[in-house]
């Protein structure tokens, strides 16, 4: 059986007992963990239970960029795969992933996979890359192999090419940024390509959300189910440390966690727990990673977990949708706003093309954001764009960034830097 489907109680006794043997493999194969034990004077053993973590220190991403090297459990020859992260806040940090963490990686999308609806005869086409040291393109092809379905790997962007994909191979799923789907539809509607009327059935988002804090769908959300009402919508939150994807299920009210895999905690500004439903800072434990196995790590994500089961039957508690980054919190005017706010105003404006959302320090020691735009052609001049949208902006948010309107070639160029493996759509100067 499942152990999603399980009790509450089931469900927590097998994380403790998975958190046990965790702490026991640190403290024999983690130099950075022991030297942590060691400091604060920690008996590894006597952490058995998920409310004992709290007597354990947070592992920082500063962390992980300092002693890098000294996260690593095995010897280099046990290493099969070098992954980096995609350097957010800083330089990118390593990760190696032995033979037994790849068949964790790929069970893990298994999972996810399955909890989205995806089954054997099902073809995914995959809009990310897999390559460039990039783990998530790898576990997704992993998963679907596992679960014994068919991969088509594209690659990210050029919508010329996604269409002729499915056109000629027909998928009954694509995976990408969801903002990407309106690119897709708008390059459909230009070139005379019943969208609605193709193989796809179901899209999985990856890097943006979907829906807001009460599960219904944003303004992005919205406006791909205005456009194509016949896919269904589903969204996953996942990031290289983790090693684990919280996916949707059919009845979209958050992330599962898969219990073998992780524990979470959702931290105050205290750095207590905070009560279920709160948000707070997603605090993760990973569990049966070789590797690099992470205790207590800081994500730096704002979400809230949910602990009451799930109509699907899944008694594993959930995440709500991402709120936000704490690095990435603005203070603008007096309002406390997350980047995800300003980018759901921008994807569900019709005239914008392409933005990036730049975030300085002003003369005052106050925070200056400024939206760089590009419009489509033959819509509205520059003044009238920039009019609407800071009465767009004022009438989600209450309060308006400064809107730049730059050429489509110029945004592109910010978004899409050479090197990134992501679109780059906020940059943070403070």
């Amino acid at each position: 059986m499942d152990i999603e489907f399980e009790s509450i109680k089931t469900i927590s006794a097998y994380q403790e007992e998975l958190l046990r043997k965790q702490m026991s493999y640190l403290s024999v194969k983690s130099p950075y963990y022991k030297r942590l034990f060691a400091d604060h004077a920690i008996d590894p053993s006597s952490i058995r239970t998920i409310a004992d973590l709290q007597r354990v220190p947070f592992t920082e991403k500063a962390d992980l960029q300092r002693y890098n090297n000294d996260f690593l459990c095995v010897p280099r020859e046990e290493i099969i795969d070098y992954i980096t992260t995609s350097g957010t806040l800083g330089d990118p940090v390593l990760f190696g992933c032995t033979d037994a963490d790849l068949d964790r990686l790929a069970y893990n999308e298994y999972k996810s996979f399955s909890c989205a609806g995806l089954q054997k005869g099902d073809i995914l086409q995959l809009m990310t890359t897999i390559d460039k040291r990039f783990m998530a393109g790898l576990a997704y092809w992993l998963g679907i192999r596992r679960l014994g379905a068919s991969i088509i790997r594209v690659g990210n962007g050029i919508p010329e090419l996604q269409w002729d994909t499915i056109q000629r191979l027909h998928p009954t799923a694509i995976m990408c940024v969801p903002s990407f789907i309106l690119r897709l539809i708008e390059y459909a509607e230009q070139h005379h390509i019943d969208y609605r009327r193709s193989s796809i059935r179901k899209i999985i988002g990856i890097g943006e959300g979907l829906r807001d804090q009460q599960f219904e769908l944003n303004l992005l959300g919205q406006r791909i189910h205005d456009k194509w009402p016949e896919v269904e919508l589903y969204a996953t939150y996942s990031s290289t440390e983790m090693s684990a994807t919280f996916s949707e299920c059919e009845h979209a009210c958050g992330g599962h966690v898969h219990p073998e895999l992780i524990i979470v905690e959702i931290i105050g500004e205290d750095d207590k727990p905070v009560p279920d439903g709160q948000a707070g800072e997603v605090v993760i434990t990973t569990l049966g990673v070789e590797g690099m196995p992470l205790l207590r790590f800081r994500t730096g994500d704002i979400a809230a977990k949910v602990e009451t089961p799930c109509a699907c039957g899944r008694n594993s508690y959930r995440l709500t949708p991402l709120i936000g980054r704490k690095h990435n919190m603005i203070k603008l005017k007096g309002t406390t706003i997350y980047p995800p706010a300003i980018n759901d105003v921008l994807d569900n404006t019709d005239f914008v093309d392409n933005y990036v959302v730049v975030v300085r320090s002003s003369e005052t020691g106050t925070d200056r954001v400024i939206v760089r735009v590009s419009l489509k052609p033959n819509t509205l001049n520059s003044e009238d764009a920039i009019k609407t949208l800071k009465d767009h902006f004022r009438s989600r948010l209450r309060v308006s960034p400064e809107v730049e309107i730059l050429p489509s070639d110029v945004i592109r160029q910010i978004i899409f830097p050479a090197k990134s493996r992501k679109p780059v759509k906020f940059i943070d100067e403070r």
